[in-house]
């Protein structure tokens, strides 16, 4: 009987501890859930009804209509057309994210493998412009790309040029060069981290065995890397392809084609709130499909570098 009642006790014990576990687990989880229901869930099902509404003389008119979707696949307006401006927008953050790339890798790779002093300041230094301001960072380039910048009186006065550039503002590549700056930082943080967890057994392995710096960097270093890459950029693509400020701000008459800038236009200016739902749906849906593929690289990349350091 005291045997009975011992384990009687124990199992008591066990299960009131699961219990405990179980409420403190909630009472950790619950604000956070909560918080996404109410900000991001339930917007998001808002918006997805509201696509399906029509704009009337005074306000929304609630029947259900596909019209709005229709509308953005076959509106035809030559360049400005929803569907080209969309396209237009993919090159964009596209091109964003090839410079953002080839900005942070090398930049990374020095800060890890270069650097053996100070590592971590100047990786702090890097990451700095995060601590400033979105619109005070796009604010200065408009400073530096104006007709009367820095870099026109630069040129100016080392009698490169004899008038100033128009192009460097108020056009895509003022855009390309302050979404560039601005996203940097994002795709270099995954890199350097991924970097930095890189076995150094390893490459001093690859040297020992004869390879060059070059045969070690391409055979060991990139493709482990390769998940930190996909990481940075899919944030620099993504973030991109969501941005309306800049394009607002540095872009000009072609701020125009970014679609961001097009959902802006309509809740603000056209006031077609459910027109305006329907392109964000569309963004939202095609920003999934990105970040599943990426996703799936990241993991597949992954999973061959477990197998290569095995």
């Amino acid at each position: 009987m005291k045997v009975t009642y011992s384990k009687v006790t124990v199992v008591t014990k066990e299960k009131k501890r699961f219990s405990l576990s179980k409420i403190l687990l909630f009472g950790v989880f619950i604000p956070t859930i909560t918080w996404l229901i109410l900000f991001l869930v339930l917007p998001y099902i808002n918006l997805f009804i509201y696509s399906f509404w029509q704009a009337g003389p005074i306000k929304v008119v609630k029947e259900f209509s596909s019209a709005n979707y229709t509308k953005f696949f076959t509106a035809v307006s030559g360049a400005n057309a929803p569907s080209s401006i969309l396209i237009d927008t993919i090159i964009l953050a596209g091109t964003v994210t090839v410079f953002t790339l080839l900005l942070s890798y090398p930049l990374a790779y020095y800060i890890n493998f270069r650097v053996t002093k100070y590592k971590q300041f100047i990786y702090m230094l890097v990451i700095i412009p995060l601590w400033i301001s979105y619109i005070v960072r796009a604010y200065s380039w408009k400073i530096i790309l104006g007709t009367n910048g820095i870099l026109n009186s630069s040129l100016m006065y080392l009698h490169i040029i004899d008038k100033p550039l128009e192009f460097f503002l108020y056009s895509k590549v003022s855009v390309i060069i302050g979404m560039v700056h601005i996203y940097t930082p994002f795709v270099l943080m995954p890199i350097y981290t991924i970097l930095e967890q890189i076995p150094r057994n390893l490459v001093e392995a690859s040297k020992d065995l004869g390879a060059n710096r070059f045969q070690t960097f391409f055979k060991v270093v990139f493709p482990l890397s390769l998940p930190g890459m996909i990481a940075g950029a899919t944030f620099a693509f993504v973030l991109s392809m969501g941005d309306f400020l800049a394009p607002s701000l540095l872009g000009g008459p072609d701020s125009n084609t970014m679609i961001a800038n097009l959902v802006q236009l309509q809740f603000g200016t056209s006031n077609n709130w459910p027109y305006g739902s329907a392109i964000g749906v569309i963004i939202f849906i095609f920003v999934l499909i990105v970040l599943d593929l990426t996703g799936r690289a990241e993991k597949k990349f992954s999973a061959l570098d477990s197998k290569e350091e095995r």
